[in-house]
């Protein structure tokens, strides 16, 4: 490893943007609104949730440009969040990241490449085993089924194909993007078009605020069957929505390989989350138009996308909502698994991960970084839960259902930094101001505090344990500091400058 070497800024507006759509749209669009819908009951409530998504991610976006913009530097979050408060909030964000936000998502995306793989190919399934659950004890065990197989291999080959350099790394980001979002905007068009559904529009927009159907508990008794409890449901059911709209930050971590990054990253946030936003919102208007409130709620295993496409093409939506899915699981990991090594690198070179992890490889990449993660995220993959009916869940769901609120947390840390670095670097170099500033940072900051207030209060067994997740970063922190002492690399300057494309 050449740790002298400097990253290529190879990735234009448009790679970039591809990085922030690519990243955020996997397989949750095509699911989640199910769950939504019985959280909140009404297709008027389903809209409001990804119109308070939309709003929350596209303020945040708008938000970080000023500090992407500001900070253009390999590492992203991790370095904002080091620089507003100290090393340590910028650490615990890392550490979070590489135990559960990047390295979970990806063995999630992946697994749910598998599953949709066996649609196709009913080989590939959670409950045909290559070794069996064998217990662990303490409602855990560790299997390798047919889909957990098919999901580490996925993980191997992109963090591979990632190693070989940044060229190809986008090449694939590039086309799985164009792809995908070609395939959410055909769903779309067919579903209004061909799909539309009198009866199911009659029944969901004649009645668009009435609740019924399937309703479910949003915590402590309450359904969305009180206002009350309409209100804490839209913030429970944020924790679908938000999920299935992540990873819009991920382009912050790549900003030393960005060309004219000052410029291109703020740029891509915006379009990247904002043809994300509108075609999440329109996506929910086709399922309404083709089908009722009532049977979003219960379609099987939640695919409410398939459901929707077997409207359009009755017997093939399942298998033509595979390859789709398929499509945008495999770009979505693609973007994943590229931008994670960038924050891993950046917290190596302040003597806080891995000293391999801050070296670049011949190919300009972080190669160490993403061998690191993708062991990770591989290795979470295998780990089963049992639940109380004898079956097995995996454990990195229960691990992002944990971690939901603490990546709130930072987002909300985040954009308070801009607040902070305000007043304490008044004359930084500012090539772009957040957005409506101090308004809509300051809404952010809002709407974000009140829906992890109500988790916290509604969802404590989902939310309490993301906190105790972040706080397994305090003794690794200090123990990594002693280390980087001793070596002497503590806030190490890093190799901003990178060599042209």
């Amino acid at each position: 490893m050449a740790q002298d070497e400097k990253f290529v800024r190879g990735l234009g507006l448009l790679d970039s943007t591809m990085i922030v759509a690519g990243s955020m749209i996997g397989s949750g669009i095509f699911i989640v609104s199910a769950d939504i819908a019985r959280q909140v009951g009404s297709p008027g409530s389903l809209l409001v949730v990804w119109l308070i998504t939309g709003l929350l991610t596209m303020a945040g976006a708008l938000s970080y440009g000023e500090l992407a913009a500001m900070m253009p530097k390999a590492g992203g979050q991790y370095v904002y969040l080091r620089e507003a408060f100290s090393p340590l909030w910028g650490f615990l964000y890392g550490w979070t990241l590489f135990l559960v936000i990047q390295t979970g998502t990806i063995a999630a995306v992946a697994v749910g490449f598998a599953r949709y793989l066996g649609v196709l190919w009913p080989t590939v399934s959670e409950t045909n085993y290559l070794i069996k659950p064998i217990p662990l004890g303490f409602g855990y065990a560790i299997s390798l089924s047919t889909a957990q197989l098919v999901g580490v291999l996925l993980i191997v080959l992109l963090t591979w194909m990632n190693t070989r350099g940044l060229k190809l790394g986008k090449l694939v980001q590039n086309v799985f993007t164009f792809a995908k979002t070609g395939a959410l905007i055909a769903l779309i068009l067919l579903g209004v078009l061909i799909g539309w559904n009198a009866e199911a529009v009659n029944a969901n927009f004649g009645n668009f605020w009435g609740v019924r159907g399937t309703l479910q508990e949003v915590g402590q008794g309450l359904t969305v069957a009180t206002a009350f409890g309409l209100f804490v449901g839209i913030c429970v059911a944020q924790t679908n929505s938000l999920f299935s709209a992540d990873a819009w930050n991920n382009i912050t971590f790549t900003a030393g390989e960005v060309k004219n990054a000052k410029r291109n990253i703020p740029l891509s946030l915006a379009f990247g989350t904002g043809l994300v936003i509108v075609l999440y919102l329109l996506a929910n208007v086709a399922y309404l138009v083709s089908l009722p409130i009532e049977a979003i709620q219960q379609v099987p295993s939640d695919r409410v996308a398939t459901a929707t496409a077997e409207v359009i093409f009755p017997g093939l939506g399942a298998a033509l909502m595979a390859v789709v899915i398929l499509v945008s699981t495999f770009g979505c990991n693609n973007g994943l698994i590229l931008a994670g090594a960038r924050a891993y690198y950046a917290m190596s070179r302040d003597g806080l991960f891995f000293k391999s992890a801050g070296e670049l490889s011949r190919q300009s990449v972080p190669a160490w970084g993403l061998i690191f993660q993708g062991i990770w995220a591989a290795l979470i993959v295998l780990p089963r839960t049992i639940k109380s009916d004898g079956t097995y869940g995996n454990l990195y769901g229960d691990l992002l259902n944990y971690v939901i609120s603490a990546a709130l947390v930072f987002y909300i840390l985040t954009i308070a930094g801009i607040f902070v670095l305000r007043r304490k670097q008044p004359d930084a170099d500012r090539p772009y101001k957040a957005f409506g500033y101090p308004v809509i940072p300051a809404l952010y900051i809002i709407g974000a505090t009140v829906i992890l207030f109500v988790l916290l209060a509604y969802q404590p067994k989902t939310t309490w344990p993301g906190l105790a997740i972040v706080a397994t970063g305090l003794p690794v922190y200090f123990l990594w500091r002693a280390l980087a002492r001793k070596r002497g690399v503590i806030q190490k300057e890093r190799p901003d400058e990178a060599i042209a494309d």
